[in-house]
């Protein structure tokens, strides 16, 4: 078989266009589709109309017709920085919090709002100033559980158009003035003084209130008296005391303190 080499020249030029038209053909399927995560969604818009959201799985996306926006929707941790605030009661702190949101709807939060996170974020940190400045110290360092959760629910209404939930806000540091620490360690260290004088008062009310009790008891029953003057001998004394205790009976001197104080009462 003969070929002719013009023939020959064709047929490589037509295998050259085929390989061409191949390779852009090529470029236009991997452009055309979009293997979408789970965990994210396809935000399309067709000439610039919004079509909806796709996803997850393939994604036929129609090259220079159709633009696409990926939205992760997993929950995204947010760190707000340090915001100096100036309290109800006028001190002056500096405080952080971590804020934890999901996006809910993908179409709203690229339609409604330019940058979901820089938007939440500068949310936040207002709220978080706004919040904190409103109530006193005291009650910051007290209720954080309070402030987180009213954070959390300010934030999540004002996010709510844009598709996004806020699950979680926490107050993680709050920075005092050195001159608060050292008043807050005082007016602690005086809150324990006051507990331990007013423990050690009580404990003296309750000794002199069974005192008074023992008294009467003794005065109903002298022999008790006897008996617990017999017991103290018998605790103060040890093996190597040198000291010699006679124990002697109250009848025996009671006539003599019975006159001594007849004596008495008649002058």
């Amino acid at each position: 078989m003969i070929i002719d080499i013009s023939d020959l020249g064709s047929i490589v030029s037509n295998i050259g266009t085929f390989a061409v038209a191949i390779f852009f053909l090529l470029i236009i399927l991997s452009t055309a589709i979009k293997i979408v995560p789970e965990y994210r969604r396809v935000v399309l818009f067709r000439l610039g109309r919004l079509v909806g959201s796709r996803g997850p799985g393939i994604v036929f996306i129609m090259p220079f017709i159709d633009r696409a926006v990926t939205v992760d929707l997993r929950i995204l941790t947010l760190d707000v920085p340090v915001q100096e605030v100036i309290t109800n009661d006028n001190v002056a702190i500096k405080v952080n919090a971590v804020v934890y949101f999901r996006v809910l709807d993908p179409s709203k939060s690229v339609v409604e709002v330019e940058n979901y996170i820089v938007a939440t974020s500068q949310l936040a940190q207002t709220t978080l100033r706004s919040v904190v400045g409103s109530v006193e110290l005291d009650e910051v360092l007290s209720s954080r559980e309070k402030i987180n959760q009213e954070l959390q629910k300010i934030i999540d209404d004002r996010t709510d158009p844009w598709g996004i939930k806020v699950s979680a806000v926490e107050v993680k540091e709050l920075e005092l003035p050195e001159g608060m620490k050292r008043a807050m360690a005082r007016q602690a260290e005086a809150e324990r003084e006051r507990r331990a004088k007013i423990i050690a008062a009580e404990g003296e009310l309750q000794a002199a209130e069974k005192l008074s009790e023992a008294a009467r008891k003794m005065e109903a029953s002298p022999v008790t008296l006897q008996l617990r003057y017999l017991q103290t001998i018998r605790e103060i004394s040890g093996e190597r005391n040198t000291t010699t205790f006679f124990p002697i009976p109250v009848d025996l001197i009671k006539p003599f303190v019975d006159k001594i104080t007849g004596k008495e009462i008649k002058e």
